[in-house]
């Protein structure tokens, strides 16, 4: 039986600025200023923690495609050291969903601003040490498994944190604004790309081929300590939103949340892996793969780089965008509207790469990521938190997308790569791959609950799903 998030009732839409068509209340209380205080402290805890988090996940990405496989792989064939680079890329992202079985079991045990605070300090440690290591040239396979290694605790820590980060936002949201304010969640994701690529490219540009190669493309990694003290401090200072408090203080949490998941929801886990395939396998070639599929093909990569900073700075305004929008149209009927869009993204990237026309490429990377990409992702912290009951929602939260992220863009890159050579090193296969990618999350989205499409409906009617309520 499906269990969400409890939908506001079914009442005539306010108009009210910012609501969308929001539930009226005349006779609700005033907030208490300390809890709005506390809200948005709350807010942009998120926001930073995951701008960090995906900072240092980035980096490590963009050094697979740039560096690592030369620094890590010599010796190799050009395919082989890609190959060998995307796969160490890949190992981390496999390993998510063990932190997000381990985050989410003691989150609804415990709580979760505790172990946000832990995957914070294990992404920056780990992405620290990633800038001290010392190549293949000087240390052989140990600077090897080193690396491993620590892209083993990378992913731990991010599967970890985006689960604790989302509920954070959308459990301290009002009922009709938990799209928007769950975005802000999002919006790290882009944050953290766009630190993580101008780091990288100012680095590039102050230094020559053979000071990055040497040196340069460690710098960013060793920045990453500052800007984990600096979330850290405003982390510490969120306290767990009062829903998730109380039914502590009740003593309502589940002994095992994770059983309980599996044995009570395991369809709705299915079903909200699904919806995350096409818009992280997406994000993951446009980002990744296609910065050495230019390589391959002979073209500077630069100008890739530069357009997944645009479409990154665009980001913080359209993720938002979308978000609020789903709150006001659905969540269901956004996101659908981008997985069709996602369907074609492969086709339009690779004609114009294959066609030369590499000067229309910003344009392409930017309506992809920012309107395909971004209105499945903008309302996807909301969305995915709404499938779930507190007592097993960041154990829910934390696997589904986490296991979604695995299938849908952690071996994505390295799918790619064996599709490239398997197509006759065109990239139509990959195109085809990820359409298949969207057409799953097409079929996703209609399986999932939409607390949100009960809005606009005649008060009085059945909701749609049980509500958190109705499964104590």
């Amino acid at each position: 039986m499906s269990t969400v998030l409890d939908a506001p009732e079914a009442t005539p839409p306010s108009s009210g600025p910012g609501t969308g068509n929001a539930p009226a209340s005349p006779a609700a209380p005033a907030e208490d200023p300390a809890a709005r205080r506390h809200r948005t402290r709350a807010v942009v805890s998120s926001l930073l923690g995951t701008t960090i988090e995906w900072y240092d996940f980035y980096l490590y990405g963009l050094a697979a495609a740039l560096v690592f496989n030369v620094q890590f792989f010599p010796g190799a064939t050009q395919l082989g050291a890609t190959l060998a680079s995307f796969a160490t890329l890949a190992v981390g992202v496999v390993m998510r969903p063990l932190g997000g079985v381990v985050a989410g079991h003691f989150g609804d045990r415990v709580g979760r601003k505790a172990l946000l605070v832990v995957s914070l300090l294990l992404m920056g440690v780990s992405s620290f040490l990633i800038g001290l290591l010392p190549t293949f040239a000087q240390a052989g396979w140990w600077a090897v498994a080193g690396l491993v290694l620590l892209r083993l605790v990378q992913g731990v820590s991010a599967g970890m944190e985006w689960g604790g980060a989302a509920l954070m936002s959308v459990e301290h949201a009002p009922a009709h604004r938990r799209g928007f304010f769950g975005s802000f969640t999002q919006i790290g994701s882009s944050a953290g790309m766009l630190l993580a690529t101008a780091a990288f490219s100012i680095v590039h540009l102050f230094t020559t081929e053979e000071q990055f190669a040497a040196y340069g493309w460690r710098i960013p990694f060793l920045a990453s300590a500052v800007l984990v003290a600096i979330a850290l401090v405003i982390r510490l200072g969120v306290q767990d939103a009062p829903e998730f408090q109380e039914r502590r203080a009740a003593g309502e949490l589940s002994a095992s949340p994770v059983r309980e998941l599996l044995r009570d929801h395991g369809r709705a886990v299915l079903v909200t892996a699904g919806l995350r395939l096409g818009q992280n396998g997406v994000y993951y070639l446009i980002t990744v793969y296609l910065v050495s599929f230019l390589v391959l093909r002979g073209h500077d990569s630069g100008i890739l780089l530069t357009s997944i900073m645009v479409a990154s700075a665009i980001g913080l305004v359209s993720t938002p965008l979308w978000a609020a929008l789903s709150d006001r149209w659905g969540r269901r009927r956004v996101s659908q509207l981008g997985y069709a869009l996602i369907a074609g993204a492969g086709w339009a990237v690779f004609a114009v790469t294959e066609a030369g026309l590499i000067a229309w490429l910003p344009i392409v990377v930017v309506l992809v990521i920012n309107v395909a990409h971004d209105s499945v992702y903008g309302p996807q912290a909301a969305w995915f938190a709404e499938q779930f009951p507190v007592q097993v929602r960041y154990s829910g939260v934390n696997l589904s997308y986490q296991i979604g992220t695995v299938l849908g863009g952690g071996i994505a890159p390295f799918v790619a790569a064996l599709l490239f050579e398997a197509g006759g090193r065109t990239p139509w296969l990959i195109a085809a791959y990820l359409t298949v990618l969207a057409g799953l999350s097409l079929w996703a989205s209609s399986q999932a609950a939409d607390p949100t499409a009960r809005r606009g409906e005649a008060s009085g009617s059945a909701p749609a799903v049980p509500t958190v309520q109705e499964t104590r």
